[in-house]
């Protein structure tokens, strides 16, 4: 991962934790196709993912935020994400149906 990318990803997420509530952070393990990376969720469900260098680096972007993070791998992911993207395959279905 070049430094840019990270910067660049780091710098988004900032702007999602800090104009949204209720933000947590789920770090997802590296795989044999993709790198670490750190989904944000909000309150409402919204999400935004990002690949980071690797676990601690999401980990220790979560604690500069001052969010909690977990390990989705063990915890998985909150149904309010889950409800989030249902509602917006909802909403794009109803739009092709117009």
């Amino acid at each position: 991962m070049d430094a840019r990318a990270y910067r660049d990803g780091e710098a988004h997420l900032t702007r999602f934790a800090r104009s949204r509530i209720g933000v947590e952070a789920y770090v997802e393990p590296r795989t044999a196709v993709t790198d670490t990376t750190i989904v944000l969720v909000a309150a409402t469900g919204e999400w935004t993912r990002r690949r980071m260098p690797g676990p601690q680096a999401a980990h220790q972007l979560a604690h500069r935020l001052g969010i909690p993070a977990y390990d989705a791998a063990v915890v998985g992911y909150p149904q309010r994400m889950r409800d989030w993207n249902s509602r917006l395959a909802d909403e794009a279905k109803a739009r092709r149906e117009i």
